[in-house]
């Protein structure tokens, strides 16, 4: 298998590739994407089956195409969100290669740019983009040991209440994917756990908007940092069932039981941190101070939009929260499988340049990393809030291409100098 020349190499056809064509091909960049899989990989084999969008179709596309299948206003299933970037790769002609898997990325010691090795062939290129985006490799917390009559599973291995053995269930992490697998399963009739961590909660809709609008008009999105401590705050909000705004009090009404985070295990027990009620109760805090925060809005600007006094109303706290479960006898509740919703990590060692910091992460301005030449796409917080969302990503590669673009010119002014200087010694 030869070596192939291509000025820009993107590694993954996800929704950060994807938005990278687009504006590679906009600006006449030569590229070409790579991808082990299909496109939009993840959303296909990496989710539950029920999985909608957290975000109305209006908000979580790209510019140039809207969704066919479901209304403005309403949730894509996931298979439709990965129907969509196909139809999206159709639309702008992006040239992809699928079922190709890069192994290996290293600077060229004799020449410029890089050598990319893949399972079909090498590749010359000047420009490499990973476009692999955050939700790499599944992190499960080595807290409780593999063993028999216990089963084990990442949210990403999750598809159905069918899947999982017959008995209770503990959900870990009260994210987006642990509540609505939490409340999935219950609804099937199994008996849940949810363990409750630091989170966001913000409304779904309130006073007529989504909260996608919301953050939007209050300049959320484009915070370009978290808070202080924020950094890895889960967002509870959930677009199943038309969207609705989670709440714990109401979950723990349905039948969930509400636990504190995880912290340990051991002799068949779990044990969990006394916080449930603090991070319900932050939780609170953010919900009302985003109402505040739109409230103000709507009266600074002299909008019509409905009041809605009770988004603010509470139920009582059950008991769950009143009088916490600190430890639990996992076989004397009959609980036969955990569900971990707890994130995932990045990889990288494919990628053998100098672009990461000392805990192995990438080093980047605004994707652009020490590395010159290599380019991130599609972290979070890349350059605001809203970078690993759908749109986000749209906008974070447009500032790529752009940054891709201006060292062309440097390299084409380059170019020509050395040609001028060729034809004054002739």
């Amino acid at each position: 298998m030869s070596s192939q020349e291509i000025e820009v190499i993107v590694v993954g056809a996800g929704q950060a590739g994807v938005a990278m064509s687009d504006h590679l091909t906009d600006r006449g960049i030569p590229h070409l994407v790579l991808e082990k899989g299909r496109i939009a990989e993840r959303w296909r084999s990496g989710r539950w089956d029920s999985l909608v969008a957290n975000g109305p179709a209006w908000h979580d596309r790209f510019p140039k195409l809207e969704f066919e299948t479901v209304g403005a206003d309403d949730f894509a299933p996931k298979e439709d969100v990965a129907d969509y970037f196909v139809a999206y790769t159709k639309l702008i002609d992006a040239p992809i290669r699928t079922g190709v898997e890069v192994t290996r990325v290293v600077r060229n010691t004799d020449r410029p740019g890089f050598t990319v090795e893949t399972s079909d062939g090498d590749y010359q290129a000047r420009y490499v983009v990973a476009a692999t985006g955050p939700f790499q490799v599944p992190v499960i917390p080595a807290i409780v040991p593999e063993g028999p009559g216990l089963t084990q599973l990442h949210s990403s291995d999750y598809r159905n209440p069918s899947q999982l053995p017959e008995g209770g269930v503990l959900v870990v992490g009260a994210g987006s994917s642990g509540v609505q697998i939490a409340d999935e399963l219950r609804r099937s009739g199994r008996a849940v756990w949810l363990s409750v961590g630091p989170h966001d909660r913000p409304p779904r809709r309130y006073r007529g908007r989504d909260f996608v609008w919301w953050l939007g008009v209050l300049g959320k999105w484009d915070l370009a940092a978290p808070p202080q401590g924020a950094e890895h705050v889960t967002i509870a909000v959930s677009g199943a069932d038309g969207g609705r705004t989670v709440d714990f009090r109401e979950l723990a009404a349905t039948g969930i039981t509400l636990v504190g985070r995880t912290n340990a295990f051991a002799d068949g027990r779990m044990r969990f941190a006394p916080d449930l009620a603090r991070n319900v109760a932050a939780g609170d805090a953010n919900l009302f101070a985003l109402l505040d925060e739109a409230d103000a809005y709507v009266a600074r600007n002299g909008l019509d939009l409905p009041e809605e006094p009770e988004a603010r109303t509470l139920l009582a706290d059950p008991a769950c929260i009143t009088d916490p479960i600190l430890e639990l006898d996992l076989n004397a509740a009959g609980i036969t499988t955990i569900v971990w919703a707890t994130g995932f990590r990045t990889d990288y060692s494919w990628l053998h340049v100098d672009a990461f910091d000392g805990n192995g992460k990438p080093a980047h301005q605004r994707g652009v990393s020490t590395e010159p030449g290599v380019y991130f796409l599609g972290l979070p917080w890349q350059s605001r809030r809203g970078s690993s969302f759908i749109w986000g990503v749209w906008h974070d590669a447009r500032h790529i291409a752009d940054q891709i673009q201006i060292q062309r010119g440097y390299l084409a002014y380059d170019q020509q100098a050395a040609l001028a200087a060729e034809g004054a010694v002739l």
